[in-house]
């Protein structure tokens, strides 16, 4: 009898998931920005923005008449997603530009003709990253990881810190992770007059950050009732990005468009400042 009523169970799970799964994913997915901001006149650098929560985010900036700056990897299926925004948005002005965060003469290069081209800038998302990808070095030789995620994205704001001074109030946003509970070393302030910054774990999203394992892939699609969509997962870095009055909360982490608890090494200033000096010497950045 105990047999007969598992097997049963084990036939209704998977439908019982299916009927269950938009109130559980509304439950998981409880941030929503609701800002009401616009941006005409605003410029907005978004990486990583074809594909994902980088999509996403820069779709919503583009609907609000910002001039957003799609910086890929991969220009043409930059160029797809930028047409696909124009036609949804109405807005003419997103435009994609090269940018590899493995390699720091594209990132200089990207820089450079940003900074030529644009006197402003009042956001940067850092949205862009890798994940458990096959080991391998960057351009400059740094881990992968490292390299993409930390490194690049440092020497990217390092470079455009000066345009956001001079755009304030402007805004960096780093997403991150709740991973970096279970790390040791996590940056997330950087210092800029006029300029606030902040980190966000967009929770758990259905993206390409798996793609580089199988066993993830499998585990994203056995718990894809559960897993945010790209457009949920954005939310979080929209709501940095816009919410008025949110510079009071400068250097804080956030999950699910609130401030959020983050580790003992997180809070660590000598991890920190550490973290600063090594990056700096890396990439050959005078040390402040």
């Amino acid at each position: 009898m105990i047999g007969v009523l598992l097997l049963l169970l084990l036939f209704l799970l998977p439908f019982l998931l299916y009927i269950a799964a938009p109130q559980i994913r509304k439950m998981l997915s409880s941030g929503v920005c609701t800002s009401t901001v616009q941006l005409p006149g605003k410029v907005a650098v978004v990486t990583g923005a074809n594909t994902g929560i980088g999509k996403e985010t820069a779709k919503e900036l583009a609907q609000r008449g910002a001039r957003v700056y799609l910086a890929c990897r991969d220009v043409q299926k930059g160029e797809l997603v930028a047409r696909e925004i124009q036609i949804m948005t109405g807005n003419q002005q997103v435009l994609v530009r090269k940018l590899d965060l493995a390699d720091t003469k594209s990132i200089r290069a990207f820089a450079k003709d940003f900074l030529a081209e644009e006197k402003h800038l009042h956001i940067l998302i850092n949205n862009a990253g890798v994940m458990m990808c096959p080991y391998s070095k960057t351009a400059d030789g740094f881990e992968m990881h490292i390299g993409v995620n930390h490194l690049g994205h440092f020497l990217l704001t390092h470079l455009l810190l000066e345009k956001l001074k001079e755009s304030a109030p402007s805004r960096v946003v780093n997403v991150s992770s709740l991973a970096h509970h279970l790390g040791r070393i996590h940056f997330h302030n950087l210092q800029g007059s006029g300029v606030t910054t902040y980190s966000v774990h967009p929770g758990t999203v259905n993206s390409e950050l798996v793609r580089h394992s199988y066993l993830m892939r499998w585990i994203w699609w056995l718990f894809s009732f559960f897993i945010k969509t790209p457009q949920q997962g954005a939310q979080t870095s929209l709501y940095c990005a816009l919410t008025e009055g949110l510079e009071v909360l400068n250097g804080n982490h956030f999950s699910d468009c609130h401030v959020a608890w983050v580790s003992a090494q997180a809070r660590n200033e000598t991890v920190a400042r550490r973290l600063w000096d090594v990056s700096c010497d890396l990439l050959g950045i005078p040390v402040d």
